[in-house]
């Protein structure tokens, strides 16, 4: 009797932890795009431009390479996460999109980790953490790495006539950039040596965290490869719905000042504690901080190029985070936090 009592209250709480989770998603998307009314300018901008063939055809391919984006963040997560149980590909990108839902209302969406492992039936959903961890820590890696790179050609383009810049200087800089990118690739190629690292200091009482913490030593280098190079075929994908996304309203950048100027704002973001709900207002101020200055420099930073960068920058937050995580909801009814 008692059996079927704890089954029924798991399941009461898995409906309302799931009922909870769409509220909270919701509730933060709503107010983010009408209580604030930070998206007003966006649709302003782009009721302005309805008139233009051309815009349409950005709209189609911003929205395909949406699809693409999370399509490869599955494909990373279903070839990670067969190591503790076998996922369908379909499973899997459900999985990432109720993951985007959770982590909507979290800080640094912290929250994708967990949305995800509770779609799985049958694998321990601590390991599920770990592994999704380390594809979270691949894509970060991808993203120091071009920001990096970026700021050794951003530097001198922009700042070689300043009174602080000189050539010891910069060298320093590339000196410091490559001690770090090869100092982190050597760290995520090794990880798998983490546990056996961690476990001389774990006490004999948390000896079940360094169980579900081992996982992470199944990966081989290849693999790691492998997951490195799907976070960095998204890394481009995402760049490139930005870049996009400026073209569309009427931000007329070269093509490698935009990617270079990409790189570092997702660079900075990366760096900035935030919820995400509070991202879209950063995004923003990094994104006309650092295009302004080309505009500033190369040309005329106007109010309509200033409204076409807040535009770009709100408008990429809304395509890859608002509008999965809604879609993430319809599958969020799947996640079971308590089993049997």
């Amino acid at each position: 009797m008692k059996y079927f009592t704890n089954i029924h209250k798991n399941k009461t709480f898995n409906y309302i932890i799931r009922f909870a989770i769409i509220i909270a998603t919701y509730y933060f998307i709503y107010k983010q795009i009408f209580q604030h009314k930070k998206l007003d300018f966006v649709l302003q901008s782009f009721s302005e431009l309805l008139d233009q063939p051309h815009v349409y055809l950005f709209v189609v391919w911003i929205t395909l390479l949406m699809v693409v984006n999370w399509g490869i963040e599955s494909l990373k997560w279903q070839f990670m996460i067969n190591k503790i149980e076998r996922v369908p590909y379909l499973k899997s990108f459900k999985a990432v999109l109720s993951g985007i839902s959770v982590s909507i209302f979290t800080p640094n969406r912290v929250g994708e980790w967990f949305g995800r492992v509770f779609m799985l039936e049958k694998a321990n959903p601590w390991k599920g953490v770990f592994i999704t961890i380390v594809g979270s820590l691949s894509q970060l890696l991808v993203t120091i790495i071009a920001g990096a790179v970026s700021l050794l050609f951003y530097i001198p383009m922009y700042f070689r006539n300043a009174e602080f810049y000189s050539d010891y200087l910069y060298y320093g800089i590339i000196l410091l950039v490559v001690v770090i990118i090869t100092t982190l690739i050597l760290f995520f190629l090794n990880i798998t040596a983490l546990p056996g690292f961690v476990k001389r200091f774990i006490k004999q009482r948390f000896v079940h965290f360094n169980e579900y913490f081992s996982v992470i030593s199944s990966f081989s280098t290849f693999e790691l490869v492998t997951v490195l190079l799907l976070s960095l075929l998204r890394y481009c994908v995402f760049a490139l719905q930005f870049y996009l996304f400026l073209m569309m309203f009427s931000v007329d950048i070269p093509l490698i000042h935009g990617l270079i100027i990409i790189a570092l704002v997702f660079f900075i973001m990366t760096a900035i504690p935030t919820v995400t709900l509070a991202e879209l207002g950063i995004r923003g101020s990094v994104s006309l901080y650092f295009i302004g200055l080309y505009f500033e420099k190369f040309g005329e930073l106007t109010d309509k190029i200033n409204i076409g960068i807040l535009s770009s920058s709100s408008s990429l937050w809304l395509i890859n985070l608002a509008i999965p995580a809604i879609l993430g909801t319809f599958f969020v009814y799947r996640l079971n936090f308590f089993r049997k």
